[in-house]
């Protein structure tokens, strides 16, 4: 077992590798420049270097020596030049032009330069675009390296070796560690009930289904799973809030301080996704009935009650695993919408504010949590695979 879990850790490496690729390309290559999205359109330019900087977002996208830079404005034509004027200091400065013929050419600019200018009968051919980047010493210090060192870093000094170092918040200016370790505790104490009361609701109902099949208790508890699966999460938020919170006054309806909070949250969460429990386990407990081994069992008048939890439970425990561990991950990141809707601080509730405030470092530091976490939530689950059955070999 131990040489299958050395190999599934290296392969989840390479899985959270995959993963950090597609983060990068989303948040890197799709999304665009954040400084125009955070700062405005009216940013001053010392503003906008300052955030790229902070971000990395200058940087060459996976190796280079040039960075992007806003120290000199657009390059503007007069009757004998072309010109642009430098709008704040900055060192190691170079322009590059790009002419009509697809040609390219890089002059470099002092230092003291206020105004860089390009004589018109120096052009071959006609300029069609001039940028300007800052060049840097190391080709390798990239916007896609700088995504690796977020995710680990490492260090000559005990504990040799960082994960997620984030940074800031672009909103806060909080340390993205610190958000994360505060929101997880919350999550933990709304999905925990939540994914706990769902799972036994589902195994428990679903027996009784089972045992009752084709009758009108069976229907009935089917019917109940059909109606709380089609019930939209949003609907019956807002639906509890108005008549449970505000009508009845039994529940405070946002906030955190205490267990009286979670109450109505949880009761919603179990509501909303036991349904879809009690028809998988109900499907999975049915076609257990139909082995050989179960029908000679109660033929031989084998107690029912013995049967359904001896037998039918213990042999349908791999589904019953694989479910949960499908599950598990969301109770360190949280319900969105619960979270949300009432004011519970947890990784739900920060994923939503890094959302409308465009937070892209605390957004990307929830992508990979989450990523982090199913990989080692599989891992999990498949070494309680050989717990749960022993004829599973784990080679």
């Amino acid at each position: 077992m131990l040489k299958y879990i050395i190999r599934r850790i290296f392969y989840s490496i390479w899985v959270i590798l995959g993963v950090l690729l597609l983060t990068f390309a989303l948040f890197n290559l799709a999304s665009g420049d954040p400084a125009g999205a955070v700062l405005g359109k009216n940013a001053a330019p010392e503003e906008i270097e300052a955030f790229r900087r902070q971000l990395g977002s200058d940087l060459p996208m996976f190796f280079g020596y040039h960075c992007r830079t806003a120290a000199f404005g657009n390059l503007q034509k007069s009757s004998d030049r072309w010109y642009a004027k430098r709008l704040f200091p900055a060192r190691d400065i170079v322009a590059q032009i790009t002419y009509a013929d697809g040609s390219k050419k890089e002059i470099p600019i002092a230092d003291d330069a206020v105004i860089f200018e390009l004589p018109l009968q120096q052009s071959v051919c006609p300029v069609q675009e001039c940028q300007f980047f800052r060049r840097q010493r190391s080709p390798w210090n990239s916007q896609f390296f700088r995504a690796v060192t977020e995710l680990v870093t490492f260090k000559g000094e005990f504990p040799f070796v960082s994960f997620f170092n984030f940074g800031e918040t672009l909103n806060t200016r909080e340390a993205v560690t610190d958000v994360l370790k505060r929101g997880i505790w919350p999550s933990l104490c709304l999905m925990l009930p939540i994914f706990t009361g769902e799972l036994l609701a589902g195994i428990f109902l679903a027996l009784i289904a089972t045992a009752f099949a084709g009758k009108v208790v069976d229907r009935l508890l089917l019917l109940l799973a059909v109606i709380t699966m089609s019930m939209s999460y949003l609907v019956t938020i807002i639906f509890g809030q108005w008549f449970l919170g505000y009508y009845w006054e039994l529940f405070p309806v946002w906030g955190y301080g205490g267990v009286k909070y979670f109450v109505l949250p949880v009761c919603i969460g179990i509501i909303c996704g036991f349904g879809s429990n009690l028809r998988f386990f109900r499907t999975v407990y049915a076609d257990e009935l139909q082995k050989e081994y179960l029908r000679t069992a109660l033929a031989k008048g084998v107690a029912p009650v013995a049967v359904y939890s001896r037998h039918l439970l213990r042999n349908a425990m791999i589904q019953i695993i694989t479910k949960a561990g499908a599950g598990l991950p969301f109770l360190f990141t949280g319900s969105l919408l619960l979270e949300s809707f009432f004011g519970i601080p947890g990784l739900g509730f920060a994923g939503m504010e890094a959302l409308m405030n465009s937070d892209i470092q605390l957004l990307k530091a929830l992508v990979l949590l989450s990523a982090v976490l199913f990989v080692i939530m599989n891992l999990l689950t498949d070494i309680a695979y050989a717990w749960a059955d022993p004829r599973i070999k784990l080679e």
